[in-house]
């Protein structure tokens, strides 16, 4: 059914909880992987990924911060997403947010596929035609 006010509200916190909670727990990791890095080791290609994407939700936070701190701006967090769609940290995805950014990566994959098998079926046919 419906959730009253009151359960939003408090999906909401959980939410935002959870979200700093792991960023919290990805910053720390990448901290980590920082030493090693300026120690000298190499980071494997997975830890290099988890650097970046760490370092950007870093970035990130700090406007995110803002709707956060100043009172009763919140509400006109749902206006700047729909405006800059990847503003939050992505420890603050939703699961739906997250399956229709891959639906979105698979169908971009799959255009560009179809375009080059087209292409190759093009070229495959000027060759044929060529040498006769």
């Amino acid at each position: 059914g419906k959730k009253s006010l009151g359960q939003k509200i408090v999906a909401e916190l959980k939410h935002y909880y959870n979200g700093f909670h792991l960023l919290w727990i990805d910053t720390k990791v990448a901290a980590r992987m920082l030493w090693r890095l300026l120690h000298g080791q190499v980071l494997t290609r997975r830890e290099r990924r988890r650097l970046l994407r760490t370092c950007a939700d870093l970035f990130r936070l700090l406007p995110f911060l803002v709707f956060v701190i100043v009172p009763f701006m919140e509400f006109l967090l749902p206006v700047f997403l729909k405006l800059f769609p990847e503003m939050l940290p992505s420890t603050f995805e939703t699961e739906s947010k997250k399956e229709e950014k891959q639906q979105k990566k698979l169908n971009a994959k799959l255009e560009l596929a179809k375009f080059l098998q087209e292409t190759i079926a093009e070229m495959a046919k000027r060759n044929k035609a060529a040498p006769g």
